[in-house]
């Protein structure tokens, strides 16, 4: 029987490398995104240690915030000195770190990746403390001069002696670069820049006085790190942070591994994707494979083998090209990782460089999913092949014994019937993860929609091949014909294609209601002509607002601020204004109370104020960084999509030691002035101010939809994949499909069909599969988009938006893939020797 599976291969192996294939796409999105990840785990790591600090002091902050622009917690200044006269203590240095310190250059590019942070910092000589080492020039001395990192430099164009515009969350400030410095042993900081400032410069202009960010401590030879973060932690009791340097470090690495933990399950899921689709090839493979050996495989019965050994022999198989679609998948999943890398840079996420890292567990992974998923899918056609009695193969009409459809389309309704089920309990919130019960309910009703398939193909596909047969006459009705003969496999192959295409109309769906949800409530929130932000949404200086206040022709100019806190036990953004000045430009509906009270307190959206249990004249507490405080809440408001959540008094949020520094600014033209009279003149206000941009409604609105736009294009690069491997199911169904039909291609060239003839039945046929896969993924999709869009009306997707546009575009696609996939099937066909063909078995 080994013989005999080793044969099978060999004779077969065109066959199987489609399969094959399917299984290395899978396996390579896999491996691929675990050695990306990897890498980025390891790049990020390098830089967290470049210091061989011992103690490490930090501000012992409530909290710590998942948006941290513009939030400097920090230690006073003679902590310093107390952290130096602690008992084994070598060396201590205080540091600044502090994002939001842009470079700017003589045509207002910003130096660094997009989305990467801008970190200012202290200047530091001391090489066992300090990640910095000049390469070229002098350490920073003096408010006007700056030693930058060699990267912003190179980026810049710029070298020692020339002068720079530099952008703080403070003043905007032009010094002389003195001195370049490189990050590390490699200078590379993953798309971030460094500026390095005086140490008692950096403390008044980004801490605002004699303040640190950080203070690092070396220790005393025969002091271990442990032993002198107690001595350190007993000096300055509470208010400070204290921990080791390994400490420090992994505590650094944690964050970096949760951090991760979101692109590495965001890919993931694509790649699930992709081998669950693969799966369908993989069956309909090696269903098709067991159906042309029937005479072989009654043989081998008959001479004695056992139905065990039968199944064993498929599966045998099967494990071979599992193990052939990992190891090749697995070498795929190195390029992959580079072409995520550029495929995220493309869209603007700009990812760090570095050598690839290969994990034992990215090489285990890979070949075991490899492994699993062929075995798994072969395994049902293996058990049929054991099911062929001996004396089939003393018969000519050999035929696998087929079961009736009812039982799957009984099994796929109550498939389908649960996941629906599944589907409204998480969009209602039901269960301790919700979530879990939608993704639960999403596979189910693909299931039950695939298993139920073939029950309602062959309606279908007549009803969708009515104009092929119009169109194309006896060709048309023999292609739709030839569709509709094995609903089985039809079903198997449209499957494949209507997974993909089913997520592509259901995202694109929820994308065009989140936009159009978010043009109404733009329209009916915001009252102002224009709108001043931070493409990067990063907080800048109050300078702003007031540099445009100056404008002749301006009535409101008004800065909004947004800062991280905690309440009720969950991290959210509170929002901080002046009432009167923000209703001028900002429209809210009260359900209770005054939205003046905000000045003196807090006011809160509905949804918030029911979720957490709040009414007006109730006390809130709020915890900072700098600590918690109580608010009482002086009204009720109408949430409007992301104009939501709790807002407090700009002057108390301030009062709390969090940053005065705005978010987002809006202006409003006075009575009687035309807004587009303004502009050149609000341009030219906002000049010193390159880090922020001038945008009117409709702008603002196209930059939202911009940013909606390309998330779906980077989900639907990724969902691409899918629609590959359903390609490449399409081509392997009809060439199996040619081989099985030899002598009626034969037959059929014999009385008169000609090769052109002949190639156009296959392609139709092959369109009009791809067609029913399109067909049933877009009703699955548009379903799936109307419910997610249903159940996320609370959260501001309130108008829903069908995408037609698309829809079409993705019949049209499927089209097309229909006739892509039909080229090599039908050119074979087409080749066939006619009187070889009459007289194949």
């Amino acid at each position: 029987m080994l013989k005999a599976t080793l044969r099978n291969l060999g004779a077969h192996k065109l066959r199987l490398l489609m399969s094959a294939l399917a299984v290395v796409l899978g396996v390579a999105f896999v491996a691929g995104t675990f050695v990306f990840t990897d890498t980025l785990g390891k790049t990020f790591n390098e830089l967290f240690t470049q210091t061989e600090t011992d103690v490490v002091v930090t501000p012992d902050s409530a909290f710590t915030p998942n948006q941290t622009a513009g939030v400097a917690p920090s230690l006073p200044g003679e902590m310093l000195a107390q952290v130096r006269a602690v008992d084994g203590v070598k060396r201590a240095e205080g540091n600044v770190l502090v994002d939001g310190v842009t470079l700017v250059d003589d045509e207002d590019n910003v130096i660094g990746s997009p989305g990467a942070p801008h970190y200012g910092v202290s200047w530091s000589d001391d090489a066992a403390l300090s990640p910095l080492s000049l390469v070229e020039g002098r350490a920073p001395a003096g408010d006007d001069e700056i030693a930058i990192d060699t990267q912003a430099a190179k980026q810049a164009g710029v070298e020692v002696g020339d002068s720079i515009r530099v952008v703080t969350p403070g003043p905007s400030l032009e010094p002389k670069i003195v001195g370049i410095f490189r990050y590390g042993a490699t200078g590379n900081l993953a798309g971030a820049s460094l500026t390095a400032f005086e140490p008692e410069v950096a403390q008044a202009l980004l801490l605002g006085g004699d303040r640190w960010s950080a203070i690092d401590a070396l220790a005393e030879p025969g002091v271990t790190q442990q032993t002198l973060a107690e001595r350190v932690s007993a000096a300055l009791g509470d208010g400070a942070k204290v921990q080791t340097g390994e400490e420090a470090q992994d505590e650094a690495a944690a964050q970096l591994t949760q951090a991760l933990s979101f692109i590495n399950t965001f890919l993931l899921v694509f790649a699930f994707i992709a081998l669950f689709v693969g799966c369908f090839i993989i069956l309909n493979t090696f269903s098709m494979l067991v159906a042309q050996r029937t005479r072989e495989l009654a043989l081998l019965r008959a001479i004695g083998a056992s139905r065990r050994q039968v199944t064993r022999s498929v599966l045998g198989e099967s494990l071979v090209v599992g193990i052939v679609g990992g190891l090749g998948g697995l070498l795929l999943g190195l390029g992959l990782a580079v072409g995520l890398r550029a495929l995220f840079a493309a869209l603007g996420i700009e990812i760090p460089a570095g050598s690839l890292v290969i994990a034992p567990r990215t090489i285990i992974v890979a070949m075991v999913v490899g492994i699993v998923v062929t075995v798994g899918s072969a395994y049902f056609p293996a058990r049929r092949a054991a099911h062929i009695p001996p004396v089939a193969a003393m018969r000519d009409d050999i035929a696998l014994p087929t079961r009736s459809l009812h039982v799957r389309a009984v099994a796929g309704t109550v498939l389908a019937a649960l996941g629906a089920a599944a589907l409204a309990l998480g969009l209602a919130g039901a269960g301790p993860q919700p979530l879990a019960l939608v993704g639960v309910g999403a596979l189910l009703v693909f299931v039950g929609v695939a298993v139920l398939s073939p029950s309602i193909s062959r309606p279908v596909v007549g009803l969708l091949g009515a104009p092929v047969r119009r169109l194309w006459g006896a060709v048309g009705v023999l292609a739709v014909g030839n569709a509709q003969r094995n609903r089985r496999r039809t079903a198997s192959t449209a499957s494949a294609l209507m997974i993909g295409l089913a997520l592509v109309a259901a995202i694109g769906t929820l994308g065009a209601s989140t936009t159009a949800s978010t043009d109404a409530t733009i329209d009916r929130v915001i009252g102002a002509d224009y709108i001043v932000l931070n493409p990067g949404f990063q907080p800048f200086s109050t300078e702003v607002a007031a540099a445009v206040a100056e404008v002749d022709g301006v009535g409101s100019s008004v800065g909004i601020m947004q800062t991280p806190a905690l309440v009720k036990g969950s991290q959210v953004l509170i929002t901080g204004l002046e009432s009167g000045p923000a209703s001028s430009v900002v429209s809210f509906e009260l359900v209770d109370g005054t939205f003046e009270s905000v000045d003196e307190g807090m006011v809160v959206d509905e949804e918030t104020a029911k979720a957490d249990g709040v009414a007006v004249g109730d006390t809130v507490e709020v915890t900072w960084l700098s600590g918690p405080q109580s608010y009482e809440v002086g009204g009720i408001y109408v949430g409007e999509g992301t104009f939501s959540g709790y807002v407090v008094g700009r002057s108390l949020v301030v009062a709390a030691g969090n940053p005065d520094v705005d978010f987002i600014v809006y202006v409003k033209a006075q009575e009687g002035v035309d807004p587009t009279s303004i502009r050149p003149d609000l341009e030219a206000a906002l000049e010193p101010f390159p880090t922020v941009e001038l945008t009117s409604q409709a702008e603002f609105k196209e930059q939202i939809r911009g940013q909606i736009n390309q998330l779906l294009a980077l989900v639907y690069a990724l969902l691409g994949l899918a629609v590959v491997i359903a390609i490449l199911g399409i081509i392997n169904t009809l060439a199996l499909s040619v081989i099985e039909r030899t002598r009626e291609i034969g037959l059929l060239r014999a009385v008169g069909m000609t090769r052109g003839q002949l190639r156009r039945m296959v392609r139709l046929e092959s369109v009009v599969i791809a067609v029913y896969g399109a067909v049933l993924g877009i009703a699955l999709g548009l379903a799936f988009g109307v419910t997610l869009q249903r159940a996320l009306v609370d959260q501001g997707i309130e108008v829903l938006s069908i995408p037609w546009g698309l829809l079409a575009a993705v019949l049209v696609v499927a089209a097309f893939v229909g006739v892509f996939a039909a080229v090599w099937p039908a050119r074979r066909a087409a080749r066939l020797d006619v009187l070889r063909a009459v007289t194949t078995e």
